[in-house]
């Protein structure tokens, strides 16, 4: 029979001649009188064996396509290693599982994952001997013959199991698993049957009923954590990134806060996966007159958190110097940006609390709080957010300059404003994260956080600790992680 030529592709003559389009089965016999001695398929139609075998890869291929965009949609470790399980159970067909992560290049961290069991079930999991447990011998692997360590664990039948510790099917048949079938997670390299130092750690499902996966179960799993393995890994490496990160923001900002007579003082600080260039601090300055002092640096990454670092450092240094001019300290914290940090922008805000002896007036009418008087705090802002000033009687932001954030103008000047705080008034200095936080327009923020405080009973408005609690639990979404950092800075005198 004669086959025409392939198709042109793309303006390319293909070289090869075409395929001849007749089969034989070899299933078929030659004295059937319906085909004859050869069967002539000129369409070149595929036998019934051959459609179910490509229907077959057709679904495999398109569950495992599916479970692995899934997981590619995770954004955190712990969402990665839920879905792996979630996907695992899908197409292990069982109901639950558990993941122990325990990196081997020993850098941590170490963690158990449950999908379909609480914590309380894995604690009981936990409980059972090392050497009996579901995992722990892939964790270490011994070799289960010459130079070929364990690649799967299988137990069929868990209760019936007497090569098992008692205490692992007493577990087992508390939480009803009546098997499980467990696997090493690792980042495969080129050679070797395991990475040297490329396992993750060890997943385990676990079954309703006596059963065990089969042949199918197995090679779709073992196609699906070669992709997945590696996503876990990137995953692995971002937490890491960014418990580094945290710890060095961390360092950069105060460990406690000064103890000074008459004003108790709290903070709250909350991180998020973005800018990290937030600071605060609270200074205890000549003759018990306090500095308090907020900002934002703009960016993000190791650059930004160096810059916070100086711009904090120089901040407590100008404090120090000419701390009751607050606005010779901004000016001298511009220029230092200007120097060193050319072409980024901060905002900041200094008060300066006068001593208790020299800023004290009477105040008209009966005492806030235990005896009348006031204490004057001047302030000074570049760009940043009016505090916010709580007290029995009143809830209301300070009329603070308007003014450009550091860096934007040649040269920064503003003018300082004065506030008179009753004792037992509480001043509240906020980054902008708390603003943004709530997913509102800038007003809408600003009228939310003055709603909580109104809201704030007597008691909360006594207790600054009390106080931020409940700012950053009613202003921000509690079932949400923040969106950027957010820093949360309370002072009652």
């Amino acid at each position: 029979m004669s086959t025409g030529r392939l198709p042109k592709v793309a303006g390319i003559s293909p070289a090869l001649t075409g395929v001849p389009q007749n089969f034989v089965p070899s299933h078929s016999a030659p004295s059937d009188p319906t085909r004859g001695e050869r069967s002539n398929n000129p369409g070149g139609a595929l036998p019934a064996a051959g459609h179910d075998r490509l229907a077959c890869w057709i679904s495999e291929l398109t569950t495992l396509h599916e479970l692995t965009d899934r997981l590619g949609g995770t954004g955190t470790l712990t969402e990665a290693l839920r879905e792996l399980l979630r996907a695992g159970a899908d197409l292990l067909g069982a109901r639950r599982g558990m993941f122990f992560l325990r990196p081997s290049d020993g850098l941590g961290p170490e963690r158990l994952i449950g999908h379909g069991l609480s914590h309380a079930e894995l604690g009981h999991l936990e409980t059972v001997p090392p050497d009996s447990a579901p995992h722990t011998r892939l964790l270490d692997p011994q070799p289960a013959a010459p130079g070929r360590p364990e690649v799967e664990l299988t137990h069929r039948d868990i209760a019936h199991d007497e090569a098992l510790h008692p205490r692992h099917r007493e577990v087992a048949a508390q939480l009803g698993c009546a098997a499980s079938y467990a696997v090493p997670v690792a980042v495969r390299v080129p050679r070797g049957p395991r990475p040297a130092g490329g396992q993750l750690g060890v997943a385990v499902w676990f079954y309703d009923r006596p059963a065990a996966p089969d042949a199918r179960q197995r090679r779709l799993l073992g196609r699906y954590l070669r992709r997945a393995a590696q996503h876990v890994a990137n995953r692995l490496e971002l937490a890491r990134a960014r418990t580094t990160v945290r710890a060095v923001r961390e360092e950069l900002l105060p460990r406690r806060l000064p103890a000074l007579p008459g004003v108790r003082l709290a903070v709250r600080h909350r991180h998020g996966p973005g800018r990290g260039g937030d600071f605060f601090d609270a200074l205890a300055l000549p003759e018990g007159a306090l500095g308090l002092a907020i900002g934002s640096t703009n960016g993000s990454g190791p650059a930004t958190l160096a810059a916070t670092g100086s711009l904090r450092s120089g901040l407590r240094a100008y404090a120090v110097m000419e701390g009751e001019d607050p606005v010779a300290v901004l000016s001298d914290l511009e220029l230092l940006l200007r120097l060193t940090e050319p072409e980024r922008t901060a905002t900041a805000l200094f008060g300066y609390a006068e001593p208790p002896t020299q800023g004290l007036t009477p105040t008209p009418g009966p005492p806030a709080s235990g005896r009348g008087g006031t204490r004057r705090l001047v302030i000074a802002s570049a760009g940043h957010p009016p505090p916010l000033v709580v007290g029995a009687t009143r809830v209301e932001f300070a009329e603070t300059a308007l003014s450009a954030p550091l860096g934007m103008l040649a040269c920064w000047e503003a003018p300082s404003v004065q506030l008179d705080i009753a004792q037992g008034e509480t001043v509240l200095l906020y980054t902008v994260g708390l603003l943004r936080g709530t997913g509102e327009p800038l007003d809408g923020a600003f009228a939310r956080l003055e709603a909580a405080a109104h809201r704030a009973p007597p008691a909360v408005r006594a207790d600054p600790d009390a106080l931020a609690d409940h700012i950053v639990r009613t202003v921000l979404p509690s079932d949400l992680e923040p969106a950027e950092e957010v820093v949360l800075l309370a002072a009652r005198f």
